[in-house]
This record gives C-alpha cells, structure tokens and sequence, in this order.
C-alpha cells in the first residue's frame, strides 16, 4: 500500500504489485476459497464467500486494468491489487487468532484408558499366583488385588474384605467397606485390605469402559453452536452478491456510464461490504476475554464457551471436590450423656489407634482432645464399623451407630442418628457428624449466581442428607443425590435439551457429563480425565473463579455483539454509497480499515473493564 503515499517508481509498477500480492491471493485462495466453496455446496454462504469474491474481484478488475491500459496513465485508476490482498491479510489474522484460542486437547480418552490396570494378579488353581495382562484373564478367573492397587476387573468379593475409594464412580468422599459378596468395580482403589475377585465381566464390558464409552457419545454429541455473525451471513452474503451484480446492471445499462466506472462501483460495493471488522469482532473479543480470564486463573479452551456460558440457564454443580474441599470436618459432641471431657479423651483414644482416613482426620482436627492419663486395653479395629477398647471394664465402642449401639431401642437409635456414635457397653454416650469441609468463595459464588437469576441444581452420588444440607447452606433449591455416572448422564442429557446448561464437576464419574453439556467447567486439581472433560479449567482453589468466569464471559459476549453491531452498522452505510458512485473502491478500503480500528478498540476496551 506504500504506493499511495511514496512516489517511487517501482511501486507504481503494475506487474512488482501483481508480483508481491500473489503470495496472499495464494494463500487466500487455498483458505477462503476451500471454505466458500463447502458452504456454497451445502447451500448455506458463509462470510468466507464474500471475502472470497471481494478480494479477487479486486484482483480480477487490476489485472484487467493492468492488461488493458499497461503503459499508460490510466492503469492506475484500476490498481486494486492490495485491496483484495489487505481484505485476505486482515481477516485470516482474526482466524489465526481465535485457532489459536480454541484449540482443544484430544487426551480425553486415553487419560481414561489409562485407568484401566494392564496386569492383575491372577490367582491359580494350585494357590500360587500369576501376574497377566488384563485382557487376557476370563470371567470365572480369581484376581487377588491388595492395599494400594485398582480393581481390575468388575467381579465379586469371594474372600477378605478392604476399604474401597469408589468416588471416581458415585463421587462419594468416604472409602466403602466390602466383604464376601460384594460387588467391586474396575478403576476403584482398594485404600487398605486385601481381597479375592471372582471376575464378572471383561475389560470391554466393565463400568469403567462404559464411562469411556459415555464420553465417546457425549463429545460426540455436542451441540455445534454458531457464531452470530455466521448465522446472520446467511441472509447478507447472497444480498450484498446481489447488489453488487444490480449496481453493475442499473450503472451499464441503465446509467449508460460505460464498463470500466460499472464494474469500479460493483467492486467498491464489494470491497466496502468485505466483512473484515466482522471477521475481527468475535476472535478479537475472544482473545481479551480469554487473556483476561487466564490472569485470573481462569482456562478457557476454546471461543464458544465464553458464548456459551454467558447464555447458560442452569448451572449444574456436583459436591464432592467442587463445593466441597473432600476433607472431613467434624462436628461438636452431640447429644452428650456423660463427663464431656472424659468422652472427647475416649474418642481420641480409639481413633489414635486406626490408619483409616476419617480416624487420621479426626486425630489431626481434635488434637485437644488427647489426655495422656487416660488408658484404653484391648483396642481393635473391626474393618468397615469401627474402633472399640475396654475401658474401667467395660467395652466402649466408636463408629457406625448401627454397630456401636447393640444393645438399645430402635426408639433411642433414631434419636441418636449421628454418622459416628461413641457407646459404653451398647449404650450410647455422645454423637459426632462428618461434614465435607466447604471450598472458600462458595457461599458468596452461590449467591451471586442468585442474584443473576441463574438456577443452580447439585447433582451428587453422595448421600441424600448431605447434599441436602448442603443445598440448604447456600440456597440452591433442586439437588439429586446417589447419582451414578450413568444416571447423571441422563439427567444433564434431559436438562441440555430443554436448556442451555453449564457444569460443575472434578471427579472421573463427572467426565461424560461435562463433556455433554453446553460448558463444563473444572479444577486444576480434579482427576485427570474430568480435566481433560471440561471446556474450562480454573487454577485456583477457590470457587470465586466460577463467579468471575462468568463476569467475564457475559462481557465478552456483549463486546461481540457490539463489534458486530458496529461492523455491520458500516456495511448498511457505506454499501449505498458504494452502489451509488460516491465511494472509490480505495476510500472504501481505508474506511474498512477504520472499521477494523474501531472493532479492535472496542475489543480491547473490555481487558481494561473492572469486575463487579
């Protein structure tokens, strides 16, 4: 474009102008034109038609100028040649940019296959063992699996009993204990025990293949949601072709002003209508709101989810590890029937003596609870119940209430029904209830998500009562609980077709459900495949984020549709002058320029936006 303001002869020169701009027109015809060609062909034009035709009817009108009037003064009233090539430059800028955005990590899949253990230990017909590849054990065989290793394989417990850790699959936070027929899942973890494994079903057929599977489908599924502009250029790209193709008609025929000035003005109509503002208003807003999240702790992984979650209806969170830490928190004695001192000492006292996660919780949390004068005998651990000693002579008992309290009514069970229960002789003596510790931010997130209006639902596989009193504490009204992975699918399957639905979730049962909905949303710190899931990420261990991500995403949405209001307010303007004779194809790509200005600013405009 020098040539419009330094007088040096070689860059006056049609051909050393052709020759600079063919790179471009290259590159713009294998990008543009493969793309206005595919959507000709499915009979919806995109934007990529009319930046196709107006750049090489710039091109297409020089070279006739070029060829025609080579050698004399008049070839320059037909040089184009940087018109059509600066409309190639400036919008594939914009798509290079927002790729750049949108790129998406493909590891999914095989984040969850990695899951899936290669060998087991596979127990023989003399006692001894063999350790094999999983795929090549059958249903019937017996694995042993130990303290510290997955579950193979789906089977039935045929000897021992362990502690299960089962939240990649029902997103429970304590570890489960399983004895002598029971059913165990593969992918679980077995925190402490050792047990035996009647296999049940092979690797293609176990739960955590079908979750594989359940991500296949959803990723498969999900929706594509267009950009504006694309949708609105269904309509304008065939009715700016066809005031192009009338002001060439109306000026030849009807003006009767010749070819040359018909064809100059069905060419300004073209190049003023380019839609290179409109190709830099969504990438452009994109690129800050992504920016501006990122410094937040904020990942965005791709263009559509800021729209997207701008636009959600509900918001979908799932407990454990999202709105709560999955730490235990305990609370005060409850219902205390004895010296409160002497039953804090006995509780401590038990809980010293077990490696199991809730007792080296409780000891690290109720330090002050110790007394170094008090002497429990006897102390044992019965696996899945509880820990009990002797203590005066008489046995005391702490854990499951069902088990602590043998010897009362089911009157008195009722009254006393904590989740951990300290008794003497059968009797009880006090209560204590585990809470899930709550993520810091969760309350103020959950009630700014109110004061916007958005629904909130808590989809959880933790028990009813505890999601339930946690709904309570942050106002959310709809909650579910004892979900599977399965049945979570179904649920946000349901609510995505009637409503646009963004999630909340960290563990591997919530993967297939975050890659259904419209913006799954999780935590640096999640699993794996649940990270891999997601469409957005936060960094930071607060839930503040969500909020923010959500500020940020309603901003850019809104800077979009500005950009696009302000690119296509231009077009509606100038295209009558255009058609008109009143804009030389050169004005119109200055001022297209000016548009680009104004479309970038506004953009740039929304880095600078506090949030509330």
């Amino acid at each position: 474009m020098a040539h419009m303001v330094l007088d040096w002869a070689i860059l006056h020169n049609p051909y050393f102008q052709l020759s600079l701009s063919i790179p471009v027109y290259s590159i713009g015809l294998w990008y543009f034109g493969k793309s206005a060609f595919q959507s000709l062909k499915s009979g919806v034009p995109n934007m990529d038609v009319l930046i196709f035709i107006g750049a090489f009817s710039a091109l297409f009108y020089s070279l006739y100028g070029t060829l025609s009037f080579a050698g004399t003064h008049e070839v320059h009233k037909y040089l184009f040649f940087e018109t059509g090539a600066s409309i190639i430059t400036f919008v594939l800028a914009g798509n290079v940019l927002e790729k750049r955005a949108v790129k998406r990590t493909t590891k999914a899949l095989q984040t969850l296959n990695d899951l899936q253990p290669k060998t087991a230990l596979l127990l023989q017909a003399n006692g001894g063992l063999l350790e094999t590849l999983v795929d090549h054990i059958k249903i019937g065989d017996t694995v042993l699996v130990q303290t510290g290793q997955l579950i193979p394989l789906d089977g039935e417990i045929i000897d021992g009993n362990a502690e299960l850790n089962e939240q990649m699959l029902s997103g429970e936070s304590l570890p489960i204990f399983k004895q002598i027929g029971d059913i165990v899942s593969a992918g679980t973890l077995v925190e402490s025990g050792n047990i035996s494994v009647k296999v049940k079903a092979l690797v293609k057929n176990s739960v955590l293949s079908q979750i594989i599977e359940m991500v296949k489908r959803a990723q498969s599924n999900k929706p594509n949601i267009q950009q504006l502009g694309d949708k609105i250029s269904a309509v304008f790209v065939p009715v700016v072709i066809g005031i192009s193709l009338l002001t060439f008609l109306v000026s030849y025929f009807w003006l009767d002003i010749g070819s040359a000035q018909s064809m100059l003005r069905a060419v300004a109509v073209l190049v003023i209508s380019c839609p290179c503002a409109m190709g830099l208003a969504t990438p452009t807003a994109i690129m800050v709101g992504i920016g501006k999240a990122a410094k937040r702790g904020i990942l965005i992984k791709g263009g559509n989810v800021l729209e997207n979650f701008a636009k959600s209806e509900l918001l979908v969170f799932d407990k454990t590890g999202t709105l709560t830490t999955g730490k235990f928190v305990f609370s005060e004695l409850k219902g205390c029937k004895a010296n409160e001192p002497l039953v804090k000492a006995m509780m401590f006292a038990l809980e010293q003596k077990s490696a199991h996660p809730i007792a080296t919780s409780f000891v690290q949390q109720q330090s002050s609870w110790f007394d170094p004068n008090l002497v429990l005998s006897a102390v044992v651990e019965e696996k899945g119940q509880g820990m009990k000693g002797v203590f005066d002579g008489k046995e005391i008992r702490f854990g499951k209430p069902t088990w602590a309290m043998f010897r009362v009514e089911p009157n008195i069970l009722e009254a006393f029904n904590y989740d951990l229960v300290l008794s003497m002789d059968g009797v009880p003596m006090a209560g204590l209830d585990i809470e899930d510790e709550i993520k810091e931010g969760a309350k103020e997130m959950a009630d700014y998500f109110e004061s916007v209006q958005l629904p909130m639902l808590i989809l959880s596989g933790d028990k009813e009562s505890k999601v339930a009193s946690l709904a309570k504490k942050f106002g959310i009204l709809q909650w579910k609980a004892g979900q599977l992975p399965a049945q979570k699918l179904e649920w946000i399957d349901q609510y995505s077709k009637k409503t646009n639905t963004a999630m909340v979730g960290d563990g591997i049962n919530d993967a297939p459900a975050l890659s259904k909905v419209n913006v799954g949303i999780s935590f640096v710190k999640g699993s794996d495949i649940a990270i891999q899931a997601a469409s957005l990420v936060i960094t930071r261990p607060d839930l503040l984020a969500i909020k923010e991500a959500h500020q940020i995403s309603k901003m850019t949405y809104t800077t979009i549709k500005q950009n696009l209001f302000w690119a296509f307010f231009y077009n509606i303007l100038c295209i009558p002058l255009a058609a008109a004779g009143f804009l030389h194809p050169m004005i119109g790509a200055l001022s297209m320029a000016f548009s680009d200005v104004i479309v970038i600013g506004n953009s740039l405009r929304l880095g600078w936006r506090k949030l509330k």
